[in-house]
């Protein structure tokens, strides 16, 4: 069986999210069973409530139940919020073990070893365990032993940036 394919979206710059379910989308209407885990994104989120109409095609999972940013949160909340980022972590390999998708995405994941929340051992473990399931990533940081995992690396970096509103 081959291996699914491992695409990459970091950088300083905005729309690696958005990219990345982009893809998502394009998979689902090529019929693949679509998940996405996102961390680090806080709850009530705008674009969650959209991406939540596309279910069941795509199917979005959030396990951190803070609004906030996990920066600003006070240390025993950031523990709590850690033991939930970790559940999500535990999601995704059951997900991979399974082959439940043929696509998951993980959205900020790479945040998750830059906080030191995710050693990059398990990030790379994780990719690795992947059978055929394609799985993206997205961060701002790549370290270089998750990128040499990668079929397809995108650096996104902002030149110039305004909101749409």
């Amino acid at each position: 069986m081959a291996k699914g394919s491992v695409e990459i979206y970091f950088g300083e710059g905005r729309g690696k999210s958005s990219a990345a379910i982009g893809r998502a989308v394009q998979a689902a209407t090529a019929g693949k069973r679509v998940m996405i885990v996102q961390f680090l994104k806080g709850r009530g989120l705008e674009d969650s409530e959209f991406l939540k109409r596309l279910e069941p095609e795509i199917r979005l999972f959030r396990f951190e139940k803070s609004g906030g940013n996990f920066e600003e949160l006070p240390e025993e909340k950031k523990q709590e919020e850690i033991a939930n980022i970790r559940n999500g972590m535990n999601f995704a390999k059951k997900v991979l073990a399974t082959g439940e998708c043929d696509l998951l995405v993980l959205d900020e994941v790479l945040g998750l070893v830059e906080k030191g929340i995710l050693d990059e051992g398990e990030l790379k473990s994780l990719v690795e365990s992947r059978e055929s399931t394609g799985i993206i990533l997205t961060g701002i940081l790549l370290p270089d032993s998750i990128c040499i995992l990668a079929d397809e690396v995108s650096k996104i970096d902002a030149v110039k940036f305004k909101i749409w509103k």
